[in-house]
């Protein structure tokens, strides 16, 4: 995710890209309604994230291209209130500029440029304490059990960058359970606030190192629950209309019927 002009004119960027709200409302309408079409639930575990007052980073695994719409759907529920940014190709941005108005930000993949314009973007994104950012560390699609995949270094720069700032891991996984549909499921981890000293003291590695210890942490007990099919550990946030549809819902209805019995959509119980 990123995009950016070139050099010559990366000058002009504005400080951090004007948020349409109209286009904010309407495209979350959408990717929620997207979500629901194409997943039998939004599953929660654990609880509810915390509330910073400073600045708020929201880093995940990348586990699959339904991604950004599950987090469309996650920031309006909880962070409704921050002013929310991610960056994104420079390639894809050009090709579809009207993500500019939902918050998103160039940078281009593959160039010592592309990560000074990552810095610099987000640096001014985090200088407002209503702000969040929203990224994704490890640079690519990875497998949600594939551990060898560790976070690039880039976030943790950051940190030297901004006077304070929670940064919240997120651990996201899809899965298939009793329903034609999957799961989308989510955890949020242990916050970590981090100060531009404490940043500067750790280092770029040591503070990798810790973003991927809490994040593999809110992975690890998702998976837990995912294996299990735990509905109790899983509080369900959105779900679709269920039923497998078509002849074979009449049949099952008119069944339920002359049996006398309350018809269950569902095909099996979580």
């Amino acid at each position: 995710m990123n995009e950016m002009k070139p050099a010559a004119s990366h000058a002009t960027e504005p400080s951090e890209p004007r948020i349409s709200p109209l286009w904010l409302r309407w495209f979350t309408f959408y990717g929620e309604r997207y979500v629901r079409k194409h997943f039998h639930a939004l599953r929660l575990c654990q609880s509810a994230p915390p509330v910073p007052s400073n600045p708020l980073v929201v880093y995940l695994n990348h586990a699959s291209w339904w991604d950004p719409m599950v987090c469309l759907a996650l920031r309006r529920r909880f962070f409704a209130h921050r002013a929310s940014y991610a960056p994104i190709d420079a390639v894809a941005l050009r090709r579809y500029p009207f993500f500019r108005k939902l918050g998103f930000f160039p940078v281009e993949q593959q160039a010592h440029r592309g990560t000074v314009a990552f810095l610099e973007g987000a640096s001014r994104v985090l200088a407002r304490s209503d702000s969040m950012l929203w990224l994704t560390p490890q640079g690519r699609f990875a497998d949600v059990r594939d551990t060898s995949v560790g976070l690039r270094t880039g976030m943790a720069h950051l940190a030297t960058r901004v006077n304070v700032a929670t940064y919240l891991p997120l651990a996201l996984e899809y899965a298939f359970w009793e329903e034609r549909m999957p799961e989308a499921c989510i955890n949020f981890g242990e916050p970590i606030v981090v100060t531009r000293e404490q940043a500067a003291k750790t280092g770029a590695r040591g503070l990798t190192v810790l973003f991927e210890e809490k994040l593999r942490a809110a992975q690890q007990q998702l998976a837990a629950a995912v294996i299990r099919r735990d509905a109790s550990q899983l509080r369900v946030l959105d779900r679709q209309r269920v039923g497998v549809g078509g002849v074979y819902d009449v049949w099952r209805r008119f069944r339920s019927l002359m049996r006398q019995e309350s018809f269950r959509p569902e095909h099996g119980t979580k």
